[in-house]
């Protein structure tokens, strides 16, 4: 029987064995030999709390079951080659020395992972002599779909090259290997970020979404058992062009930190009465050609959204654990609210997926990830979810959008070895 119109196609989550064999097959490919082992870490969806990571706020990630699968064996010139099939297609592998790693080199998607060794060799957590690695990728984490692809890249490598050039790391070391694969997404890729990503990749635990504190550099696991309620909750990738190092996040994070700088404080959580600090420093910054007024109203929407976004994390981590889903979906709705109007990082699609998710019974729905393209999620009872897909899918044919693909999310673990 053919697929009727507009049918949702769902991304894949492969389990251990079949992406191990996978990753393994493609290193056999690629370099003639067998990898020493196949290491994986996992996208993920953020619930709550969206732009505050880097100024000192509250967010409420957990991990995907679609993983990236990193097959790798140590080599002994000092060179790395690297091979994925990204987009269903092998491209020739990349070839560099590990000398020659650093800002902007290489570029494209091997810079994550590069990056992610030359940064723990930059700490002093891998041997300054280190001999290289021949490295596989393969993912079901959509690329360019806000749901961290970056970081689930960055951390299986990071993960494979200490376990194979050291040692299998505790909790601490694994908190290193976060900053590390920060490091590397910031400095030699050149994208910001905030730490949000790496940290629930390689700190996740499956039935759980992990409440991050970063103003006090602490996390806690919050259980986060959404079947038990009866409910899903449903990732719409809108496969609208989503890429964090064009410059719109970076603007939205310059003022933020400007305003914190400004204010002698290094995130913005820590600046008493922010607002002020927003209004005065918005008085002394008006971009050449900008209206004073319009920019100062601007520069308020952008902290507002920061100062009421982590008031709605705190509401929604105690509405989860009181399992209060009816609040938590309002929690959700208020959020995108917030990022559409104030911090203005979502987009047409963005919204059309979530007011047709709203209107074909969601109990919440928000966009995720940095935005400007990327993915929503929306809060649906379990036998809803194929309704309110469809309905989605429906609604971008009719406005000539790409059509989206659809994922159920469920809280997973971290990044670990799998082969």
């Amino acid at each position: 029987m053919s697929e009727r119109p507009n049918a949702p196609a769902y991304a894949p989550a492969r389990d251990d064995a079949a992406g191990a064999a996978d990753a393994a097959a493609l290193f056999r490919r690629a370099f003639g030999a067998e990898p020493a082992g196949v290491w994986a870490a996992p996208g993920r969806v953020n619930l709550i709390g969206e732009h505050v990571d880097y100024a000192g706020g509250i967010c409420l990630p957990f991990a995907l079951a679609q993983r990236t699968f990193a097959a790798v064996a140590p080599r002994a010139d000092g060179r790395l080659r690297l091979v994925s099939d990204f987009d269903g297609a092998e491209a020739e592998p990349v070839e560099i020395a590990l000398a020659e790693v650093g800002p902007g080199s290489p570029a494209g998607w091997a810079g994550y992972a590069a990056g992610a060794i030359w940064a723990q060799q930059a700490a002093g957590d891998l041997p300054a002599d280190l001999g290289g690695f021949d490295i596989a990728i393969t993912s079901d984490v959509p690329v360019g779909g806000g749901l961290s692809s970056s970081a689930a890249l960055e951390c299986s490598v990071a993960l494979a090259a200490r376990e194979l050039a050291a040692e299998a790391p505790d909790e601490a070391a694994r908190r290193r290997l976060v900053t590390a694969c920060m490091r590397a997404e910031n400095e030699v890729v050149g994208a910001a970020t905030g730490g949000l990503d790496q940290r629930i990749a390689l700190l996740g635990e499956a039935g759980s979404a992990l409440a991050i504190d970063f103003g006090a550099d602490t996390d806690e696991q919050v259980p986060c058992d959404l079947g038990a309620a009866g409910l899903e909750l449903l990732v719409i990738d809108t496969r609208a062009a989503h890429s964090l190092a064009d410059g719109q996040y970076a603007s939205r994070r310059g003022v933020i930190d400007a305003v914190a700088a400004a204010a002698g404080a290094e995130v913005l959580r820590e600046v008493a009465d922010p607002l002020a600090h927003a209004e005065a420093w918005a008085a002394g910054s008006v971009p050449a050609g900008e209206d004073p007024d319009r920019w100062a109203d601007t520069v308020r929407r952008r902290v507002g959204h920061v100062l009421s976004e982590n008031e709605r994390t705190t509401a929604a981590i105690a509405q989860l654990r009181a399992g209060d889903f009816a609040g938590f979906g309002e929690s959700m709705c208020a959020s995108h609210a917030s990022l559409r109007d104030d911090y203005e990082v979502s987009c047409a699609e963005l919204d059309l997926a979530v007011d047709t998710a709203m209107a074909h019974g969601a109990l919440g729905a928000r966009m995720t990830g940095g935005g400007f393209g990327g993915s929503a999620i929306a809060l649906v009872r379990a036998e809803d979810e194929r309704e309110v897909a469809g309905a989605i899918a429906a609604a971008f044919a009719e406005a000539g959008f790409t059509a989206p693909a659809f994922l159920a999310a469920t809280p997973s673990g971290g990044a670990r070895r799998v082969g």
